[in-house]
């Protein structure tokens, strides 16, 4: 089984987003809304069209609970639930899902260090 096919969002923590969506765009030129900036690809082995989001939360977000980190990795999987079984058994602290949504399935859990990790199966 395949686990992680790529990232699927970089989401971090800041004390005013919108002031860094603009210095973003103005310096980098990564235009973005209150969603996020997508960067659109496609996926060399099956030629399916992908994207990858940056997005600013504010540092006040209870999104990255129970983590006390700064930022969160999103990673695209093609199997969330073999995948979170799995890592269950590996002894992977699981802190959420998996959850159905319109965007996807999603699961969250912890690495070693506390960072809270994201997968996402579009």
């Amino acid at each position: 089984m395949k686990k992680v096919t790529g990232i699927g969002g970089v989401f971090i923590k800041s004390a005013d987003p919108a002031k860094q969506r603009e210095w973003y765009n103005k310096h980098l030129g990564i235009n973005s809304s209150e969603y996020g900036a997508t960067f659109e690809w496609i996926d060399k082995e099956s030629n399916e069209p992908g994207m990858t989001v940056l997005n600013f939360f504010k540092d006040s977000t209870k999104y990255f609970d129970p983590s006390t980190k700064e930022c969160m990795f999103n990673y695209r999987v093609e199997n969330l639930e073999e995948l979170m079984e799995s890592l269950k058994q590996e002894g992977v602290q699981i802190v959420g899902g998996p959850e159905n949504t319109d965007y996807g399935k999603f699961g969250w859990i912890l690495d070693p260090e506390g960072n809270k990790i994201e997968l996402w199966q579009p």
